[in-house]
């Protein structure tokens, strides 16, 4: 089990291509299974734990899959898809794995996909999805942890969620391409994702309108047709170093990347003293020489993403003042807060809410990972401590960032993997 070795006080300084987005790699890797004949080839796919385990998932149930991880393009044959089952062992993984259920539901008339894995942030509950495919027609029960759908044909229908739901929203968009008639998506998630999802599927021969915003309509189409497609850049990852930038006091900039998936991002790094530059699919950074404080509530996109909530909040524990973050997407993402206190930050958390009062410097101590972002904003953390830190458990953190140590030691931060 490898851990990172960081020594604090270096700013970090430079440019860096920003990967492609996982959280829409993911899906659009997934999406392939409705492509009923010939090679899809996708590139900019980061080379992520959660890649290599949807390319797994793939070949378990007959798709073809060459991946070329340097040149980050996979291609994908899912001519020969045969088997419905999403087994537990690749499933409890990771929860994006349960967005095989549209496709392969769409594609072979049924599907046996196990409860999801994944980080523990609190409830995602699969109901929306379930409660989709019940309008969409299917017939769907659970046995032995195992969602078992079947429907032959999908039908278009009108779908309500009751709060926008990323990968709800496109699980259904994927049950809907290959449905008879037009399906109606009401709440919708509006993330750059689901977007970059949609123009996948349109490119194939899907007919999808208003991704992006709240309403999406899915007119179902006979089959699709195998393409080549570019992923868009990671926001998250971006955000991350960018808030690498403005924790460090440093100067970076982030290419391969639409700053208008950062918009709140950056405001709260202007509230807090940045200076943020923008261009043509890239954005900089420049950290003050203290940070101000600041307050954040995470909403789904274009508000706050939660999953910078720990970035954020590791800079508000060096801030000037006292910073009040609040939780409003999922009840138990406050689990890295004791790992901060480990490091000397003042964070206080009552239920959704967690007050940060700001120190004038952190102290190096050995921390330990929960999550993808939790790690990232531990890192952050240590990268502005006076003296040695440990960063534990770090293959959360590989599952969402290639190769995070090399990418912060480019920049000039003192940072190594060890065994």
């Amino acid at each position: 089990m490898d851990r990172f070795v960081i020594t604090g006080g270096k700013k970090l300084k430079g440019s860096i291509k920003t990967d492609g987005s996982k959280n829409a790699g993911l899906p659009i890797i997934a999406g392939t299974i409705l492509i009923g004949k010939g090679e899809t080839e996708l590139e900019n796919i980061p080379p992520l734990r959660d890649i290599y385990t949807i390319k797994k998932m793939l070949e378990h149930i007959g798709a073809t899959v060459d991946y070329d991880d340097k040149d980050m393009k996979m291609r994908i044959d899912s001519t020969h898809i045969n088997e419905s089952t999403a087994p537990y062992e690749l499933m409890r993984q990771m929860r994006a794995s349960f967005l095989v259920l549209g496709p392969l539901l769409a594609r072979l008339g049924e599907a046996r996909v196990s409860l999801p894995g994944g980080c523990t942030l609190g409830a995602r509950p699969v109901d929306y999805h379930i409660n989709g495919f019940r309008a969409l027609g299917a017939e769907i029960s659970e046995e032995n942890g195992y969602v078992i759908a079947k429907a032959n044909p999908l039908k278009g229908a009108s779908i309500h969620f009751d709060r926008p739901s990323h990968t709800g929203t496109e699980n259904i968009m994927f049950g809907a391409v290959l449905a008879k008639g037009t399906t109606r998506i009401v709440n919708a998630a509006c993330d750059p994702e689901v977007l970059d999802v949609a123009e996948f599927l349109n490119t194939a021969g899907a007919k999808i309108s208003g991704a992006g915003t709240s309403t999406i309509e899915i007119e179902g189409v006979k089959s699709l047709k195998p393409v080549k497609y570019k992923v868009s850049g990671d926001r998250l990852v971006a955000g991350t170093y960018m808030c690498g930038a403005a924790i460090t006091g440093g100067q970076v900039e982030l290419t391969g990347i639409n700053p208008s998936h950062l918009t709140m991002v950056s405001r709260k790094l202007f509230e807090m003293g940045c200076t943020v530059t923008e261009g043509n699919n890239k954005i900089a950074v420049q950290g003050p020489k203290r940070l101000k404080a600041v307050k954040v509530v995470t909403f789904p996109f274009p508000g706050f993403p939660t999953d910078l909530q720990a970035c954020i909040m590791a800079l508000a524990t060096v801030a000037d003042g006292t910073s009040n973050i609040k939780e409003t997407v999922f009840e138990n993402r406050f689990g890295h807060t004791m790992e901060l206190r480990r490091l000397g930050a003042d964070v206080t958390v009552t239920s959704d809410e967690a007050i940060i009062k700001g120190m004038e410097r952190l102290t190096g101590a050995s921390v330990m990972a929960s999550d993808i972002r939790a790690g990232a904003g531990l890192v952050l953390a240590c990268l502005a401590a006076e003296g040695n830190s440990e960063v534990l458990r770090v293959y959360h953190i590989d599952r969402g960032y290639c190769q995070l140590e090399k990418r912060l030691s480019s920049l000039g931060a003192n940072i190594k993997r060890e065994s």
